[in-house]
């Protein structure tokens, strides 16, 4: 067999896309996606936001490059993958966060979940959503404290995001739909704007390197389950409500470039459907049934770790052939 015929026999990990375009290009388009959502954030929380992507970006590609360089094996810094998680990594993060617990997340996401499992398309969950919660559970403090916007009319430096004051009553007054829409509250970069994400998302749907189905099924499932339960309950307005949570908390940021992450979500269409749908109840029984006012990474972690039974249940089945002679 000569070279050119194996080489052709070869399967490479995952993204398995029929076109032009490589990892590379995908990768800089999920970037240039994430940037309107990095400038209203600048805008809002100043110039640390840009120096904290800055050190996770680069933490990152550094942490990929020197695995590869002591394993001696094939560079892949140059397809961008870590700078991806990097950026999605400071977008989970408060802009305050010390420095050093934002390149241990790095670490943790990029060696830990990503290296050690084989390297891009190899790895089960997706790295930045693991290192948001390592980092959630061990430095509590310092990932739920947020600071507020620049232009809000107090003297206070941190204060508490959107889902902080609905799940604990009494400790502000919830911000208006329409102000979380256009991006001036308190929270992580991935919280500050919907608008900003939605761009970003439509961006990626428009150069086909996302299916809308899994956004779409993630956020219809959140406002309908939101519907239904205030609905019944009483508690405030429905409609009001149901708005409120696909625009507060990490829910664009999830459903749009998180949850759609080529290597650990569902290949087929209905497989991405029961993924998005899942990952929409599990954020809402965690937001309104548990101890914790926000439930996104957490669903989507436990929606990765069931993508390969979900991809196995939605095989289709083949049927017909030859009749076995008796």
């Amino acid at each position: 067999m000569d070279k050119k015929t194996y080489n052709n026999l070869v399967v490479s990990s995952s993204p398995h896309i029929v076109s032009n375009t490589d990892t590379t290009a995908i990768m800089k388009w999920v970037l240039i996606a994430l940037c309107p959502s990095l400038a209203v954030s600048t805008y809002v929380f100043g110039v640390r936001v840009i120096i904290l992507t800055v050190v996770c970006i680069a933490a990152s590609m550094f942490f990929e490059w020197a695995y590869n360089m002591l394993m001696k094996k094939p560079q892949t810094v140059g397809d961008l993958s870590a700078a991806v998680t990097g950026m999605l990594i400071a977008f989970n993060v408060p802009s305050n966060l010390p420095y050093w617990i934002a390149i241990l997340g790095c670490f943790i996401g990029i060696i830990i979940v990503k290296q050690l499992y084989g390297g891009i398309g190899k790895n089960l969950v997706n790295p930045a959503i693991t290192a948001r919660i390592v980092l959630f559970i061990s430095f509590a403090t310092e990932m739920t404290t947020w600071p507020v916007p620049r232009m809000a009319a107090t003297d206070a430096v941190t204060g508490a995001t959107p889902l902080g004051i609905l799940a604990e009553p009494g400790s502000g007054e919830l911000p208006d739909n329409m102000l979380m829409f256009i991006g001036n509250i308190g929270g992580s970069m991935g919280e500050v704007s919907a608008v900003a994400l939605i761009i970003g998302g439509l961006i990626l749907i428009w150069k086909k390197i996302i299916s809308p189905i899994i956004p779409a099924c993630f956020i219809g499932t959140v406002f309908v389950f939101a519907l239904a339960y205030y609905g019944i309950t009483g508690e405030g307005d429905a409609l009001q409500m149901a708005i409120f949570h696909i625009l507060a908390g990490g829910v664009m940021l999830g459903a749009f470039f998180m949850a759609t992450d080529y290597v650990t979500t569902p290949l087929l269409p209905m497989g991405k459907v029961i993924f998005g749908i899942g990952c929409g109840l599990i954020t809402m029984i965690i937001r309104l049934f548990g101890s914790y006012p926000e439930g996104v990474s957490f669903s989507i972690l436990l929606m990765n770790v069931l993508t390969p039974l979900i991809d196995n249940m939605c095989q289709k089945k083949m049927y017909g052939g030859a009749k076995n002679e008796k």
